[in-house]
């Protein structure tokens, strides 16, 4: 099996970044009047700055594919061409559309040479699906470099008009319609970028890489019911009914594609999953903590700093806070994107020094999916 090496990363982010206080003025106001949970919100994740790829007016200035095609051109140049690239793993939450799937617009886009495809849909975790696809390919020598990104486009996904049909229809019902927290809630979390790794057989000749040692991945879902979810609706009993099974009317009247949250659940399982999974995989890969010098956890909000730090302490697997590097304040939560956004970041700003070990932890909520990758730097 042959090793595998992060030789280049990138990223794009679309526009300028917007503030706390400019978020209402674009994304627009539910039945015209400010959110009640915004601020609190805020408040919880302690995000100061995200990426909207709109512009002022709320009207989309960027695809998903488009944020993405940037991303993967920005990791060649003429010492290693797009011309020599083999395969191209693309996860994400949002694409533009059902089919063609999101890997193939942006192979669309790029028009290059034909390559292999792979497209990872869910949410945070399928980002690090498709980096674990191009690693495989390339650990079992099936080609020798691989693209792999994580991107999202959730601003039109949270834009007021959206849920105004919702309203609407709560109007005939009740004298105060507001939409539910479960959907109020995602509309002041989330934001848009892409980012791309290019992984090799070889590391760089000049420069550092990052050696990929392992990437585990798994799913809770056997015991967890859906906690995020998009396209459908949950009934009393913790089961979904999809789009697919609704009619159009009911579509517009309960926002059915509006990106929903089951706070509860999230609060009660996202913490203690992970970190039991963390405990397991210390033991099965023999980690010293001691010469762990980052951990790289996707936090979708701050709020979860110190419950993380917590639950893996009780564990008797503690990561100092001084080891720890998330950039979600700056750039915000991205999903798919924000792993990468974290590693490229250590990469590009020459923070990173030979034989320094880093451990990615990325928890996904939307049936509670985790993934966590270790790597070396050479």
């Amino acid at each position: 099996m042959k090793e595998v090496y992060i030789t280049r990363l990138s990223k794009f982010l679309p526009n300028e970044p917007v503030g706390n206080d400019e978020m209402e003025s674009i994304l627009g106001l539910v039945d015209g009047k400010p959110s009640r949970a915004r601020l609190r919100i805020l408040g919880n994740n302690k995000i100061k700055t995200r990426y909207y790829s709109l512009d002022k007016e709320g009207k989309s200035t960027h695809s998903n594919a488009e944020m993405t095609a940037a991303a993967v051109n920005n990791l060649f140049d003429d010492k290693f061409p797009i011309s020599k690239m083999q395969l191209l793993a693309c996860g994400t939450t949002s694409p533009d559309q059902l089919l063609p799937n999101h890997a193939a617009m942006v192979h669309g886009l790029l028009k290059c040479q034909p390559v292999e495809l792979i497209a990872a849909t869910g949410a945070c975790a399928a980002g690090m699906q498709a980096f674990k696809y191009a690693w495989m390919s390339i650990k079992c020598g099936n080609t020798s470099n691989a693209v792999s990104t994580g991107s999202e486009k959730f601003s039109s996904w949270m834009l007021a008009e959206k849920f105004q049909p919702e309203t609407d229809n709560l109007k005939q019902l009740e004298d105060n319609p507001i939409i539910a927290f479960e959907k109020d809630f995602l509309r002041w979390m989330l934001s848009d970028g892409a980012s791309a790794a290019l992984f090799q057989d070889k590391p760089n000749e000049t420069g550092l890489s990052l050696r990929v040692d392992w990437v585990e991945i798994a799913s809770y879902a056997h015991e967890l019911e859906t906690c995020m979810y998009a396209g459908s609706i949950k009934n009393e009993d913790g089961s979904t009914k999809g789009w697919i099974d609704m009619t159009p009317e009911e579509w517009a009247q309960h926002s059915v594609f509006s990106f929903k949250q089951d706070t509860r659940l999230l609060g009660k399982n996202i913490v203690p999953s992970g970190a039991k999974m963390w405990k397991e995989l210390v033991e099965r890969h023999n980690i010293d903590l001691d010469k762990l010098d980052y951990f790289l956890p996707h936090l979708s909000s701050e709020f979860f700093r110190f419950k993380i730090d917590e639950e893996i302490s009780r564990l008797g697997v503690p990561i100092p806070q001084e080891k720890w590097f998330t950039n979600l304040t700056k750039v915000g939560n991205v999903g798919t994107a924000s792993p990468y956004f974290m590693l490229e970041e250590l990469m590009n700003n020459n923070m990173l020094k030979k034989g320094q070990t880093i451990v990615m932890m990325v928890p996904e909520s939307a049936r509670f999916s985790y993934a966590y990758a270790h790597i070396t730097v050479v």
